[in-house]
């Protein structure tokens, strides 16, 4: 079977995601907060985003390749941190970083992920990422990173805008709670997704284990307020120091928004800023990331990471245009995932190489540095 005849966009793996993965699922993956409001602006404004098409270029072959942290990375995207991403998909967290590390991109794991960094170590390779929701206690903070930097993780990012728990109505209305418990009417849903349901079986039901590891795991909390939410704290700037001095690697920080944040992370001795605002999951009036982005990237030297609401190769080339040095993807690795199984992550990375490569044809760019002249002028 030729997968991109069948599942040629993200929207074809989406679209067969949600017929195998049960509803309640498919509501924490696929939903945000509020309104959805902010999801939707991520992707108003990114289709605002317009080129100029250059012509009488000749053919050539577009250079995806791009730097970061020292590091040349063959496409300027990697993947994000999701939380309780093997709920998603039974080994979720295995079967893309070992996507991700066959084609030499960054894979970062999430703390309230459904596995350990110890676990996940085996298949990281040497652009594995750890994100930390932060801990309160101290000693806790310190075994966290210890572990991370012995699984092999190379780069630490600070997630700094959730410091409550969201509300994700859809969510709370689809009855999952933490941890997963198959009510009757979830388990009814599981029975009409049985690739799920197998894989699940196989696995054990997913837990946010790293977490588990530092608390009592009878602990019973919502759907939105888990577990991880008893240990964590809302980081301040203090936090980002005691960070700074305790990490021997780079530094990130995720959840910016605002230029004057941005400028004083960099005085404080991060090493990137990742601009995002959740995918709309925290924070239903949050701006579109991508209209945040051009000032943040005015604001610092330092490498911009940008996420929120990519659908495709042409939005990766929006924000690179507009000032990201890299883009990173959270749903769309779970849409692959849903759709094909452990196919689906090289498969995602094929479908964005190969939009990328096409539309930058169109617009004339050989490399990626060019395409800020190519953008066409807002208003």
């Amino acid at each position: 079977m030729d997968l991109h005849q069948r599942y040629p966009a993200i929207s074809d793996l989406k679209a067969r995601a949600r017929s195998r993965i049960p509803l309640f699922v498919w509501e924490y993956l696929d939903s945000a907060t509020g309104t959805e409001a902010t999801q939707r602006r991520n992707r108003a404004k990114l289709d605002a985003v317009l080129f100029r098409p250059s012509i009488l270029h000749g053919e050539f072959t577009p250079d995806l390749s791009t730097t970061l942290f020292g590091q040349t990375f063959p496409l300027p995207f990697g993947v994000s941190p999701v939380g309780m991403s093997g709920l998603i998909w039974p080994d979720a967290e295995r079967l893309v970083a070992a996507a991700a590390n066959k084609a030499g991109l960054p894979y970062a794991l999430s703390t309230v992920a459904s596995q350990t960094p110890e676990f996940v170590a085996p298949v990281l390779g040497k652009h594995g990422w750890f994100q930390m929701y932060p801990p309160r206690d101290p000693d806790i903070r310190k075994d966290m990173l210890r572990r991370a930097k012995d699984a092999g993780f190379s780069a630490l990012i600070l997630t700094v805008d959730v410091p409550v728990a969201s509300r994700r109505e859809r969510q709370t209305r689809s009855g999952l709670t933490q941890p997963p418990k198959l009510t009757p009417r979830l388990l009814a849903q599981v029975m009409l997704r049985p690739a799920w349901g197998l894989g699940t079986l196989g696995m054990g039901m997913p837990r946010m284990r790293l977490m588990d590891s530092y608390a009592d795991t009878s602990v019973k909390t919502s759907s939105t307020a888990h577990v991880g939410y008893l240990l964590r704290t809302s980081p301040d700037w203090d936090y980002v120091k005691a960070l700074r001095d305790a990490w021997q690697g780079p530094l990130v920080i995720k959840g910016v928004l605002r230029p004057d944040d941005a400028a004083r992370l960099q005085d404080e001795g991060a090493d990137a800023i990742w601009v995002s605002n959740h995918a709309g999951r925290q924070f239903d009036a949050a701006p579109a990331t991508i209209e945040a982005l051009p000032a943040v990237r005015a604001a610092t030297t330092l490498p911009v990471i940008f996420d929120s609401g990519i659908e495709g190769g042409l939005d990766i080339l929006r924000a690179v245009a507009l000032g990201a040095d890299f883009v990173m993807l959270g749903r769309a690795w779970h849409y692959a995932l849903g759709a094909l199984g452990a196919a689906g992550p090289a498969h995602l990375i094929d479908i964005l190489a190969k939009d990328m490569a096409a539309n930058m044809g169109q617009i004339g760019a050989r490399r990626l540095a060019d395409l800020a002249a190519c953008l066409l002028p807002a208003g």
